[in-house]
């Protein structure tokens, strides 16, 4: 029907529907940003235990920039005191992977996601809960969360600022948009 669609996934399987992803690459119709949240394994089947391995995740993103179809790579929650000392490393390797373009979001505790990522944390991390926790409210105005448009993707405060300089600066440095 030549409708134009963005997908976003933390599923290598989106390879599977390359045959029809390429030719609608071919009319500028699709792009496909893939989260990669973090390389390190241990912390990402703790965190996304049923979504495809990071290096899964990176063969996808060479599997469609190969096919043609324009490939992101979406860092997808950065937590502060978790994953955020990945940033540079997780760009660098999605675009090795071939990925074009890049993007973030800080993570969002709406309503009652606050408790289960709380709970989630004490039982994986117990250590960093109360500096994660601590990074997380001074990104937002105090609270764990703050649904005010501009600010509920990226947060505000100098960690926040931090966080968004160091992504700017990697994806200049890599040539993602």
């Amino acid at each position: 029907a030549d409708h134009p669609v963005m997908i976003v996934t933390k599923s290598a399987l989106v390879t599977r529907d390359i045959d029809l992803l390429a030719p609608m690459a071919e009319k500028g119709l699709v792009r496909v940003a893939l989260s990669v949240t973090t390389l390190d394994r241990k912390l990402a089947r703790a965190m996304e235990p049923r979504c495809s391995t990071p290096p899964k995740r990176l063969e996808a993103i060479r599997a469609l920039s190969d096919a043609g179809i324009p490939t992101s790579i979406l860092m997808s929650p950065i937590i502060p005191a978790l994953n955020d000392h990945e940033i540079e490393r997780v760009l660098d390797s999605g675009k090795a992977a071939g990925a074009a373009e890049a993007s973030y979001v800080l993570l969002r505790l709406p309503l009652e996601v606050s408790p289960l990522f709380r709970d989630w944390l004490l039982r994986h991390y117990p250590d960093r809960y109360r500096h994660v926790m601590s990074l997380v409210r001074s990104m937002r105005g105090g609270k764990d969360y703050d649904a005010e448009f501009g600010k509920r993707m990226k947060g505000a405060g100098p960690y926040a600022w931090q966080i968004s300089r160091r992504f700017e600066m990697a994806t200049k440095r890599l040539g993602l948009t």
